[in-house]
């Protein structure tokens, strides 16, 4: 039974590893989309009227 337990318990880390990653990797591309968003704006000339 302590094997059956074990195997849950490395399921369960590896688990919780694979959502960490994942909510870093959205952060992270969230984090670039915002930056490539306001390198956009800021280079555009001011309009004359």
């Amino acid at each position: 039974m302590s094997d059956s337990n074990q195997r849950d318990e490395d399921s369960d880390g590896r688990r919780a590893k694979l959502v960490k990653a994942g909510v870093a990797v959205g952060i992270g591309s969230a984090a670039i989309v915002a930056a490539l968003l306001y390198a956009s704006t800021v280079k555009k000339s001011p309009r004359k009227r």
